[in-house]
C-alpha cells in the first residue's frame, strides 16, 4: 500500500469509518479522487456538469444559490462527514450544478464518481442511509434559510449566521467584512453596518477591523 493510500485510509477513518464497511471505505480509496483546498476556493461551481459528489474530511464550505440577477444567497454550510447531496441528485440526472460551494477554510475531501454512487446504493446499505439522511440534512438547512427570508427580522437573520458561521469555523471570533456579510444574506453593507452595530449595543457582538467577535457561544 502506497503512502497516499496509507494516508487517505486514515483520513476517511477518522470520521466515516463508524458510519461506513470496511468494504465500502477500500472501494472510495480505490475510485475517489483527492483534492486539498486551501481558503476561499470553488469546489463547485453554478454550471459544472456533475460527474462526482465531495465527501468532506476537513474543513468547511458554503453552499451558495445565486437568483436571475447575480445576487448571491447561502444556504447552509458542509463540514467533515457532509456530502452535498444536491450534487448527488445532479449527478444521478446529469444535470447541472444549481448551486456554488466555496470553502471557508482549508478544506480537504475526496470525490467519488457517478457511476459508483449508483452502485452503492444498490451494494451497500450504509451508503444508501448516508445519502438518504444526507439529503434530508440539506432540505432541512434550505427550508431553514426560506424560513430565515421570510419570518425572521434582518438583524435577527444577520446573528443567526454569524452564530451558524462560529459553529461551522469553530471559532468566536470570524475574519470577515461586512460587505461579505451582505453578499451571503444579499442585502447591502449600509444595512448590515447599522444593524451590526445595534447588535454590538446589544453585547452580543464585538466589532473589530475586518473581524467580529461573537460573544457568549
Amino acid at each position: 500500500m502506497t503512502t497516499d493510500r496509507i494516508l487517505l485510509k486514515e483520513k476517511l477513518k477518522d470520521y466515516f469509518s463508524e458510519i461506513f464497511e470496511k468494504e465500502l471505505i477500500e472501494e472510495i480509496i480505490d475510485y475517489g479522487i483527492y483534492r486539498s483546498l486551501g481558503s476561499g476556493e470553488i469546489l463547485i461551481e453554478i454550471g459544472d456538469k456533475m460527474t462526482h459528489v465531495p465527501l468532506i474530511l476537513s474543513g468547511a464550505v458554503k453552499i451558495i444559490r445565486e437568483d436571475k440577477n447575480g445576487d448571491d444567497i447561502a444556504l447552509y454550510f458542509l463540514e467533515k462527514g457532509d456530502t452535498c447531496a444536491i450534487s448527488f441528485i445532479n449527478c444521478i440526472n446529469r444535470s447541472k450544478s444549481m448551486f456554488r460551494g466555496i470553502t471557508e477554510k482549508e478544506t480537504e475531501g475526496i470525490f467519488v464518481p457517478v457511476s459508483k454512487i449508483d452502485e452503492w446504493l444498490i451494494k451497500y446499505k450504509s451508503w444508501r442511509h448516508f445519502i438518504i439522511d444526507s439529503y434530508h440534512m440539506r432540505l432541512i438547512e434550505m427550508v431553514e434559510a426560506i424560513d430565515s427570508l421570510a419570518f425572521m427580522k434582518l438583524d435577527d437573520r444577520i446573528y443567526k449566521y454569524l452564530t451558524d458561521k462560529v459553529k461551522i469555523m469553530q471559532d468566536n471570533t470570524l475574519i470577515i467584512t461586512h460587505q461579505e456579510i451582505a453578499d451571503d444574506i444579499n442585502t447591502s453593507r449600509v444595512v448590515v453596518s447599522r444593524l451590526l452595530k445595534i447588535l454590538e449595543n446589544e453585547g452580543k457582538i464585538i466589532i473589530r477591523r475586518n473581524r467580529i467577535i461573537i460573544e457568549n457561544i
